[in-house]
């Protein structure tokens, strides 16, 4: 899992250049926003279970659809499989926010995610729904938790509905 600092050096490297003024800055920026990142991190992972609980019940309060006969989260087993992967989704996020970087989000959770969901027929739609209720969720826990400016926490959170969302060739 690379960060913003292995990843600015990586760029860097490859280009056979010193760090300039931008470099400089991005890197100021990354450690000066640390503190709020880590707090931010914090607090999503201390309300967790309560995040993905709240967001499921969000979810299913909104589509209730998914959790009548022949729904995508009709069953115990089901709907347990969808809580479970919406907590997978907040905790790929924090790693993500703490490194300022989603490389984790790809390496780890996206590439080839759409297709298998595609496959066994789990709606992209919903699911991308529920992960931006999470965003609003965890960014809540990082108010509360202190954080002056949260708008970095919706990031991670943006990242996977823009690259889970279908897209228009």
């Amino acid at each position: 899992m690379r960060d913003a600092v292995t990843t600015l050096i990586n760029s860097y490297d490859l280009a056979g250049k010193y760090f300039d003024r931008n470099a400089l800055d991005s890197l100021k920026s990354y450690f000066d926003s640390g503190t709020s990142r880590v707090q931010a991190a914090t607090a999503i992972n201390a309300n967790a279970a309560a995040i993905v609980k709240q967001a499921g019940s969000k979810l299913f309060e909104e589509l209730p659809e998914l959790i009548r006969p022949g729904g995508n989260a009709y069953t115990t087993r089901r709907y347990a499989a969808c809580l479970r992967d919406m907590d997978y989704y907040l905790r790929y996020a924090t790693y993500a926010l703490i490194a300022a970087n989603m490389n984790v989000l790809d390496e780890r959770v996206l590439q080839g995610l759409r297709e298998t969901y595609n496959s066994l027929d789990v709606p992209i739609g919903s699911t991308v729904r529920g992960i931006q209720i999470m965003k609003d969720l965890a960014r809540e826990q990082a108010i509360a938790a202190g954080v002056a400016n949260a708008a970095f926490v919706d990031e991670p959170f943006d990242y996977i509905t823009r690259e889970l969302s279908e897209q228009n060739i």
